[in-house]
């Protein structure tokens, strides 16, 4: 009876691992080479994405900076540009990124939950568009690479532990 109870248990563990594993995503990289490699991986523990900040002049993405719950991720990128900032709403995530690119960053796009859409940058280049594999989950944390401009991005999506 012990045995088939630590089976029972054992399959059981095994099934949530598989689950969780089926929670993330990827979608990326988008835009050019070159360009320093950068991840706010670390960052997601401190929380879900609150705000975004985007610098930009009038051709590209120059810049990024994302807040994880109460704090904000290294810069990445150059200076030029004017900087937007938008704060998200207390239980809204990003379902969908979207934009358009060159050899750099051109465009960003972020889809909410609660339906905003929030645009950056120029509508001129290569179109892309990123959404997660699976249902419930969202943007958990990005990556890429970025120079004087924003090079290329990655999207990690996935579900928020509770807490």
């Amino acid at each position: 009876m012990l045995t088939i109870t630590l089976l029972a248990l054992l399959c059981a563990s095994a099934s949530a691992n598989a689950i969780q594993a089926r929670a993330s995503s990827y979608s990326g990289e988008y835009g050019g080479g070159g360009g320093q490699r950068f991840s706010h991986s670390g960052y997601q523990l401190e929380g879900p994405i609150t705000a975004i900040r985007v610098r930009m002049d009038s051709k590209y993405i120059t810049g990024l900076q994302v807040r994880y719950g109460k704090v904000w991720s290294d810069y990445v990128g150059g200076s030029q540009g004017d900087l937007e900032e938008i704060f998200l709403h207390p239980g809204e995530s990003v379902i969908q990124v979207s934009g358009k690119y060159n050899s750099y960053l051109k465009q960003l796009v972020f889809v909410t939950n609660k339906g905003r859409n929030l645009s950056f940058g120029t509508d001129t280049g290569t179109s892309f568009s990123a959404v997660p594999l699976y249902p419930k989950t969202g943007l958990r944390f990005i990556s890429g690479h970025a120079s004087i401009f924003i090079n290329a991005i990655g999207l990690h999506w996935d579900v928020y532990p509770r807490k």
